[in-house]
Parts: C-alpha cells; sequence; structure tokens
C-alpha cells in the first residue's frame, strides 16, 4: 500500500497540500496541549499551520514521508494528521509514529486509529528493529494512545527543550 494513500475503518491518510493550511488552522485554536509540542505560543494559527503543513511537504522531499492529511470517509472534513517522522537519534534513525487531532475531533477513538494505522505501515515497509512514539511527560491522553498501539516505555530524554517519554515497539522479523 502506498504511504501516501492509506485507509482505516473510519479514515482516509493523504499527501498534504499547501491548501490545507487554512483548515489546519482550526488545530492551533482552543488546544490545551500545544505545550506538548514545543511550538512557539506567540506564533499566529494561521502561521503555525503554515509552518506545521510546510515542513511535512519537506518531509516528504528529503526522506519519502511525513505527516499525511487525516480525513474522516464519512465527510472528507479534515480531521488531523498522522505519519512516520525520521528522528535521528544519537548513531541511528528513528522512525516515530506521530498523530494529532483537531480538538473538536478528540474522545472518539481517530488517534488510536491513525496511530494503528501507521505503525502498520511501518511494520511492512521500514528497514528498523522498532518504531517508537515520542510523547510529552505531561502528556496522559497520546501516553494512553502509545499503550493501546502496543508501544511500551523505553526510555525518557530531553528533546526540543521538553521532557519526553519515548514508547516503542519492536518491528518483528527485522
Amino acid at each position: 500500500m502506498s504511504y501516501f494513500q492509506q485507509e482505516s475503518e473510519r479514515l482516509l491518510f493523504r499527501k498534504l497540500h499547501l491548501e490545507d493550511i487554512p483548515s489546519w488552522e482550526a488545530f492551533f485554536m482552543n488546544n490545551d496541549r500545544l505545550p506538548f509540542l514545543g511550538l512557539d505560543p506567540r506564533k499566529s494559527p494561521k502561521v503555525l499551520a503554515q509552518e506545521w503543513v510546510e515542513k511535512q511537504l519537506g518531509r516528504y522531499e528529503e526522506f519519502g514521508f511525513g505527516h499525511l492529511a487525516v480525513e474522516l470517509k464519512a465527510t472528507g472534513d479534515l480531521i488531523g494528521m498522522g505519519g512516520i517522522l525520521p528522528r535521528p537519534y544519537q548513531d541511528r534513525m528513528e522512525y516515530e509514529v506521530a498523530y494529532s487531532l483537531k480538538p473538536k475531533y478528540w474522545g472518539n477513538g481517530y488517534g488510536t486509529e491513525i496511530a494503528k494505522t501507521i505503525k502498520q505501515w511501518g511494520m511492512e515497509n521500514l528497514e528498523t528493529d522498532r518504531l517508537i512514539s515520542l510523547i510529552h511527560v505531561e502528556n496522559k491522553a497520546s501516553a494512553h494512545v502509545a499503550r493501546k498501539n502496543g508501544m511500551q516505555v523505553l526510555f525518557e530524554l530531553e528533546m526540543m527543550g521538553m521532557p519526553l517519554v519515548v514508547y516503542g515497539v519492536p518491528v518483528s522479523g527485522k
């Protein structure tokens, strides 16, 4: 399955486009979890959305993957993003299963559905012995999703000026 054309029971995953920026601004409004992402709180939602989408487009060019747009199959609404994020760490390249949801879609199991879909793609397509998720030590909701995604705590570290817990899962057969 193509990285840029995945789907799950309720969701479609596709490549991001600059046209997604206005819709993604909603992620940065009334979102009490933004401090867990290491973003500059002085920037406007418009600027943050633009920087976020442009960063993913750069990842596509450099690595062949990054956050994907996640839409509800039923409505076509952009509800969040999810994908594999390459993370150089020490002497190796780690691959993070990452996702973000607009606040109005929290509490419906979409985060877990995104994380499981992305993990499955990574297990089937990446040459690595494990997949990770980097989660702020205070982000209980994301820690819950990581555990539901079969991940366990590996270690803690500081990155991007934040205390993070690294969750991981082995990739069998690698």
